[in-house]
């Protein structure tokens, strides 16, 4: 009998459950899929049920939990940092110091009574073991990768006190090298840019990595000499009087606002030049340090492999220049490289800390399955469903399904795809997406504005069969979770021709760099997949991955000569990825989606009963982020 170990991260963001049986994850999903509250911070007990029916085991069943992190260290941190910024750190102490004296600074035993509710308040509860936040990343980034050593690279907002770690892996130990910690903190910088951007803290970093191809770095050298003094080795120290996030009530105040020439940017506001240029800016600054970190610890350890995670490592942008610049010959970031990742890597730990081999090293493909770890649902469960639903459908499989939905795909129309167990981590991998034709210059905008209803400016990505990346992009490696940005091959580059007048769905955001004269671009062959600067965020499909994606991209590759398809999440704005066939076909009925399949079960638009709610009255009602 195999032994288990539970991971949880909860009670900041993004809260998981993973559950690891002798060191190799069988189930993780983020709560906030079962709940529909987008980064929900809750004790994830639904995660925690769902984990443990994947298992085939009951709580009892269960080794021991591992929680993600030290509470108790980080309430130390807390209240040193109340002490070192009182009187002006009163309001932040006064909002937060009852909920850390109530439970938060012994979160375990927080979680032990939520493991009791589980269970049912009955029998002995399994140990509760506690990490260290940067720890459970770095085993999150080491144990599934499919090295036998490697450098490890942990960089996030902070933990207890780590903002950047280094390690070294080796067989099934991890050996801390070196820290860099609280109020110095790469992401911290990157989020206060966010906010100041007017992008909401720990969700819109990834816009702001977006929109840095719109801008230019002008503010770079500003950064480099009034914020961060970074060092040769990647180390570095914030300049703390321009920032207010010791406070706690906001990142930046009024020392930020005269650097950089004026107020924040009020959401949803128009965006302006100087909203362009500061993205352009910190994210180069942030790529250079990250180029320096990698450099170092590759060098500390002597190892060719490097292994990331944190909040930072999403940072796709700044991944692809550590591969593009050589500095070590392969890199593997955790799919689920934020918070919810340490839920996998907490258990992970504990596992091997009992002795669990890792049984995966050397092989062809790393120990998480795809990243699709999350829930699955039988043809009998949709069929079941649709029939409630009185919804007409056709049922295909295999080869047919694959080639009917090339030729609608190839024929201009929408696709909500949802196959199989739903993937772990922000990225939607070919199990949760929609899909589309990337060769359309008009789908950037139709895809945001009629599907996400999100900023004309966000970027879309390719998914692309594994041996034909080459032809397509300048990667240097396999890139199975889309963590890693890469520029579009030259063979397939355009010189930037236009496509005709645009229609009223085409709003600009409020700047001509953002609307239809620049996103109608052709700047390649696949241009809705390729961002203003040439540069697409890809996702390779290989021989041994996803076989339902792997059958489309195959067909649509037959019919049409191209390989790639859009890939973008299967959610709008405001909601998490949907994770039941009920939540596919509401948003495929809500939005302008033309084709559901449902695992063998293809829905057209077109042959749906009326649905009963209206649209606007829906999208007013999402919650802008």
């Amino acid at each position: 009998m195999p032994e288990l170990i539970l991971g949880i991260s909860a009670y900041y963001h993004d809260s998981a459950a993973a559950v690891v049986a002798d060191g190799v994850p069988l189930a993780a999903a983020q709560e906030e899929r079962f709940s529909r509250r987008r980064h929900d911070p809750r004790f994830p007990a639904r995660a925690v049920d769902y984990c443990l029916r994947a298992a085939g085991a009951k709580l009892g069943d269960v080794a021991a939990v591992a929680f993600y992190e030290d509470s108790a260290l980080k309430f130390r941190r807390a209240l040193a940092t109340w002490l070192a910024t009182a009187p002006r750190g009163f309001p932040a102490f006064h909002d937060a110091f009852p909920q850390w004296l109530a439970w938060k600074r012994n979160a375990t035993e927080e979680v032990r009574r939520n493991l009791r509710a589980t269970a049912g308040g009955g029998g002995a509860l399994p140990p509760v073991v506690t990490g260290r936040h940067h720890a459970s990343h770095a085993a999150s980034a080491f144990y599934p990768s499919p090295y036998e050593s490697a450098a490890v690279l942990c960089v996030d907002g902070v933990g207890e006190w780590a903002t950047t770690s280094m390690w070294h892996g080796r067989g099934t130990r991890l050996s801390a090298l070196g820290e860099l910690r609280f109020p110095h903190s790469l992401g911290l910088l990157y989020s206060a840019f966010t906010y100041f951007c007017g992008f909401k803290v720990d969700s819109g970093e990834y816009k702001l990595m977006g929109l840095a191809p719109y801008g230019t770095p002008r503010y770079a050298r500003l950064i480099r000499e009034r914020l961060i003094d970074v060092k040769p080795d990647g180390s570095f120290r914030l300049d703390l009087r321009h920032f207010s996030y010791l406070y706690g009530r906001v990142m930046v105040g009024r020392g930020f606002e005269k650097l950089f020439g004026g107020p924040r940017r009020e959401p949803e506001s128009p965006l302006t030049e100087r909203e362009f240029d500061l993205a352009a800016s910190v994210q180069q600054v942030t790529e250079e340090v990250m180029l320096r970190l990698a450099r170092t610890v590759c060098e500390r350890t002597g190892e060719r492999r490097l292994c990331l995670a944190g909040g930072v490592a999403l940072n796709c942008v700044a991944n692809g220049r550590i591969v593009a610049e050589g500095l070590c010959d392969e890199v593997w970031v955790q799919p689920a490289a934020g918070d919810a990742g340490g839920a996998l890597g907490a258990a992970l730990a504990e596992s091997h800390r009992r002795g669990a081999p890792r049984t995966h090293v050397g092989r062809r493909t790393d120990a998480m399955s795809g990243a699709l770890l999350g829930p699955a649902y039988s043809a009998e469960e949709i069929a079941g469903f649709l029939e409630r639903r009185g919804a007409p459908y056709t049922r295909l499989s295999g080869d047919r399904l694959a080639r009917r939905v090339a030729a609608e795909i190839a024929a201009g129309r929408i696709v909500g795809w949802f196959q199989g167990r739903m993937e772990f981590g922000p990225r939607a991998l070919g199990a949760r997406s929609i899909l589309a034709d990337p060769r359309d210059p008009r789908m950037q905008s139709t895809l945001n504005l009629r599907i996400k209803f999100r900023e004309s400016f966000r970027p879309f990505a390719p998914a692309v069969l594994s041996e034909d990346a080459a032809r397509w992009f300048d990667l240097r490696q396999e890139s199975p979770y889309m963590l890693l940005t890469a520029p579009v091959a030259a063979g397939q580059c355009r010189d930037g021709d236009g496509d005709g007048d645009g229609d009223g769905a085409d709003a600009d955001d409020g700047d001509h760099r953002t609307g239809p004269g620049l996103l109608r671009v052709r700047r390649s062959t696949i241009p809705a997949v390729t961002h203003v600067d040439r540069s697409s965020r890809v996702q390779t499909v290989g021989p041994h991955d996803n076989p339902p994606f792997r059958r489309l991209l195959t067909a649509f590759r037959d019919l049409t000569g191209c390989p790639v398809l859009v890939n973008t999440s299967f959610n709008v704005r405001g909601e998490p990825i949907v994770n039941t066939p009920e939540e596919a076909y509401t948003c495929f009925m809500r939005t302008g989606i033309d084709l559901l399949v449902l695992g063998d079960f293809l829905l057209d638009k077109e042959n749906q009963p009326p649905w009963r709610e209206k649209e606007d009255d829906w999208r007013e009602a999402i919650p802008m982020d």
